[in-house]
């Protein structure tokens, strides 16, 4: 492993099987969005792998996506012509790889699950709260806790070498 990166651990079963109960629809997302700080923006922005709007068109993160379904020029292409892109994915013969900046999310919050050896979830809390009602924030209102996108696992893909980085980036000179 190299300097200024973190192993992530990766949970092979589902701890809280009632989770992302709560849809996230666009307009609510909107309105979420648009009263938001600076630290929404960063998490749900534009080119972000946790935008509702990261494919072009509103998508729950917290539906499943069959991400290698799609080609990361096809799909990412709007975002990469803005020079947007905060996320891509490829794949050769022995792995997929999934790679994404998450500016303002801190790499300890962050949390990578395989679902029943099917869905791949990264998620985590961008926002910590001291009401004890929150403890359980994927099951409401998680978009203002918290962010996750969901992927479909290719048939082929070996669900139980699925590991997780995290690298600290800094500027260059």
């Amino acid at each position: 492993m190299m300097a200024g990166c973190r192993q992530i651990d990766v949970h092979l079963e589902d701890r809280t099987p009632h989770k992302w109960i709560v849809p996230l629809t666009e307009e609510v997302f909107q309105a979420f969005l648009s009263k938001g700080n600076q630290a929404i923006r960063k998490v749900f922005g534009d080119g972000s792998f946790f935008s509702p709007m990261l494919f072009g068109k509103f998508f729950d993160p917290s539906d499943a996506f069959p991400l290698w379904e799609f080609e990361a020029d096809v799909l990412l292409s709007i975002l990469r012509a803005s020079g947007n892109n905060q996320v891509d994915w490829t794949q050769n013969d022995k792995e997929y790889v999934l790679k994404a900046e998450l500016p303002g999310v801190g790499e300890d919050s962050l949390q990578v699950c395989v679902e029943k050896g099917k869905i791949l979830e990264v998620s985590g809390q961008w926002k910590q709260s001291t009401d004890p009602k929150a403890r359980d924030w994927k099951s409401s209102h998680w978009w203002e806790h918290g962010f996750v996108r969901r992927i479909e696992l290719p048939e082929n893909a070996d669900w139980k070498k699925t590991e997780g980085n995290a690298e600290k980036f800094k500027g260059r000179v």
